[in-house]
């Protein structure tokens, strides 16, 4: 029995501890020494000591429990099993239209006109020419496709009719289309060594032509004296311009298919005053809405100003 330490402990608070400690020693205490006083509560621990005795898994059933946690630390866990979502099957729906795209343009580089992939490669062209920045980049690339249509033509065995006026369609519309952005730039720029390089171009381009067009169908002839008759124009216009870049008026300010229009008549140089600067007025120019000979088209105007009447500055007509 432990001794109850109650000493200067007052009132209530000292007879409940005592009587605590008292139940507390019963508790312990073996079944022959338990007292009278206590034997309801201590019959209910007993009871409670017993239930929970018979809920306790028996050595058996602990040592099972035991080897098969043990048994499952050491295993993976389950993955989970990857779902295709929304967004991940329009992604790869994407990237394969991307690649089949890029592997179709890259087999139609070796198409020629007439062939399935023929116009994927002129989209392709024409595409690249949209990606193209510069005035300049863009009317050598319109020559660089116009040359291929001529290299593409000495390659065309025994293909129908259709596909030559296909390939010369094309080229002539490569040609009008570079001819008049590089001669616009070549006379703002007074660029004569560009004019004389296109004269250089068309002239070859026409010599390729005459070679390649032996081979060909009769039906495909006229086509192909069409456009030696094109490239005839192109060195009848580049030459006409470059004569007349040193003078004050170099264009009409008019166009046609392969751009602007050389003036005509005499070369008039631009006079300067006697300090070196130009006159206030220019000399008159011819009229301005005679086509040039070497152009049978209809003219149409212009976006840049007409070289009729006298200019308000003294700068040359471009």
């Amino acid at each position: 029995m432990r001794r109850s330490s109650t000493v200067g402990v007052p009132g209530w608070f000292s007879r409940g501890r005592t009587e605590s400690e008292r139940f507390d020693d019963a508790i312990d205490a073996s079944p022959g020494e338990q007292p009278e006083e206590f034997a309801e509560e201590l019959a209910l621990v007993g009871a409670l000591r017993e239930l929970g005795q018979a809920g306790r898994p028996d050595p058996a059933t602990r040592a099972r429990i035991r080897a098969e946690i043990e048994g499952r630390i050491g295993e993976p866990l389950p993955r989970r099993r990857w779902r295709p979502r929304m967004a991940d099957l329009a992604a790869a729906g994407i990237a394969l239209i991307l690649g089949l795209g890029g592997l179709t343009l890259l087999l139609s580089r070796d198409a020629l006109p007439g062939d399935a992939l023929y116009s994927v490669k002129r989209a392709g062209e024409v595409t690249s020419l949209g990606l193209t920045f510069g005035d300049e980049a863009k009317a050598e690339k319109h020559l660089r496709f116009a040359a291929n249509r001529v290299t593409e033509l000495g390659r065309m065995n025994d293909a129908a009719p259709a596909a030559y006026q296909t390939a010369l369609h094309d080229f002539g519309s490569d040609v009008r289309a570079g001819v008049a952005e590089f001669t616009e730039l070549a006379t703002t720029s007074g660029n004569r060594t560009g004019l004389t390089s296109l004269e250089s171009w068309a002239q070859t381009q026409s010599r390729q032509l005459e070679s390649e067009q032996a081979g060909v169908p009769e039906s495909a002839r006229e086509g192909f004296q069409q456009a030696r008759l094109l490239l005839d124009r192109v060195q009848q216009r580049t030459s006409a311009l470059g004569s007349r870049l040193s003078c004050y008026q170099i264009t009409t300010g008019t166009t046609d298919e392969l751009g602007l229009l050389p003036a005509r008549g005499a070369c008039t140089q631009q006079p300067l005053s006697p300090g070196g600067s130009t006159p206030s007025s220019p000399p008159p120019v011819p009229d301005s809405s005679v086509p040039s000979t070497d152009s049978p088209l209809p003219v149409r105007s212009s976006s840049s100003p007409t070289a009729s009447g006298s200019p308000s500055t003294p700068a040359p007509t471009r």
